[in-house]
C-alpha cells in the first residue's frame, strides 16, 4: 500500500543572530517579506502540497508563532463588527479550518538533525516533508508539491537540490548520484559543506526534504559532530546506505532569507508581484533617483 506524505515539520528554534536587533525578542521566522510573515510562506507551500498537519519544533522566544496561527477571536470580532470583510477572511485563512498545528520544544541548540529527530512522536513511522523556513521557495506548484508527486511516484526519500557555482559548495549539503531523469538522481552519497576541490558534485540540498520515518532511527544513532551538534546530513548519509534516496531539482525560486541580502532580495521581488502594490512598487523601482 503506498504511503501518503501528511505531516511537515518546521525546524523553528533558531536564534536568528543575524537579524539582531530585530530578533532579540521575537522570532524571525515572523520576519514579514511583504505582508507574511517567513513561517507563514513555509506553511502555506506545505498545504499547498497537500499536507493538513503542521509541527512546529519550536523554542523559547517561539511563542509569537504558536500566537500567529491560533485564532484571534478579538481581531475577527472586531473585523466583523466593522463589516471588514476583506480583512476578516485573510485574518482566517491563516489557519483553515482543516489544518491541525502542533508543537514541541527543543530544549537545547543540538542541530537540524536534533530539531527534526524531537517531532519523532508527533510523526511516528510515516513519511513526513521538513521545511526550513528560512528558505522561502517560490515554485507551481509549490516545491514542496513536487516533493510530494515524485515520493507518490518513487516512494522514497527524496531531497530538493539546486545547481551552486563550485565555489559555493561549502556553504551547503552536497549531493552525489546516479542520474535518473533530467531532474533527478539517486543519491550515493551526501556531505555537509565541502570545500571546493572535495566537492562530488555541485548539487546541493535546498531546505524541502520528504522522509522515510526511518530516518529517526538513524538520527537516534548518531554522536555529535561539528559543534557537539546532531546533523540531518549525517541522517541522511547513513539512511541511503539502507534504502534508496533521491534529489529532485526543483522547479522554481529559493530565497536565502537567513542572510540579509536574501531577505531584502525576496522583500523586492515578491513585492514586484504582489497583487495589492506590484505594479506601483515597481514603477518607484523604476523610477527612484
Amino acid at each position: 500500500m503506498k504511503q501518503l506524505v501528511r505531516k511537515a515539520v518546521f525546524p523553528i528554534a533558531g536564534l536568528g543572530t543575524r537579524f539582531l536587533p530585530a530578533t532579540k525578542a521575537s522570532a524571525k521566522e515572523m520576519l514579514p517579506v511583504v505582508d507574511k510573515p517567513l513561517i507563514q510562506y513555509a506553511v502555506e507551500e506545505a498545504y499547498a502540497a497537500g499536507i493538513r498537519h503542521m509541527i512546529f519544533v519550536t523554542g523559547r522566544t517561539k511563542r509569537s508563532v504558536e500566537d500567529h496561527f491560533d485564532t484571534a477571536y478579538e481581531l475577527e470580532t472586531e473585523l466583523e463588527a466593522a463589516g471588514k470583510k476583506e480583512l476578516l477572511s485573510v485574518a482566517r485563512s491563516i489557519a483553515p479550518d482543516d489544518m491541525v498545528c502542533t508543537y514541541v520544544r527543543q530544549s537545547r541548540a543540538l542541530g537540524l538533525g536534533h530539531a527534526v529527530l524531537c517531532a519523532k512522536e508527533l510523526v511516528g513511522q510515516e513519511p513526513f516533508a521538513v521545511l526550513l523556513a528560512d528558505d522561502l521557495m517560490v515554485g507551481k506548484p509549490s516545491v514542496t508539491a513536487q516533493l510530494v508527486a515524485q515520493f507518490n511516484a518513487l516512494q522514497s526519500s527524496i531531497v530538493a537540490v539546486q545547481d551552486v557555482p563550485l565555489e559555493h559548495t561549502k556553504r551547503y549539503g552536497i549531493v552525489s548520484g546516479a542520474v535518473v531523469a533530467d531532474d533527478l538522481v539517486e543519491m550515493t552519497a551526501i556531505v555537509e559543506k565541502p570545500e571546493p576541490a572535495k566537492a562530488p558534485s555541485t548539487l546541493a540540498v535546498a531546505g524541502r526534504y520528504v522522509l522515510s520515518g526511518n530516518i529517526f532511527n538513524e538520527l537516534e544513532a548518531l554522536p555529535r559532530g561539528v559543534g557537539g551538534e546532531i546533523q540531518l546530513t549525517d541522517g541522511i548519509a547513513n539512511l541511503l546506505r539502507k534504502e534508496k534516496v533521491y534529489a529532485y531539482r526543483y522547479a522554481g525560486k529559493r530565497y536565502d532569507c537567513g542572510s540579509k541580502l536574501g531577505f531584502l532580495q525576496a522583500t523586492v521581488d515578491l513585492g514586484e508581484h504582489h497583487h495589492e502594490v506590484g505594479a506601483e512598487f515597481s514603477d518607484w523601482l523604476s523610477n527612484r533617483s
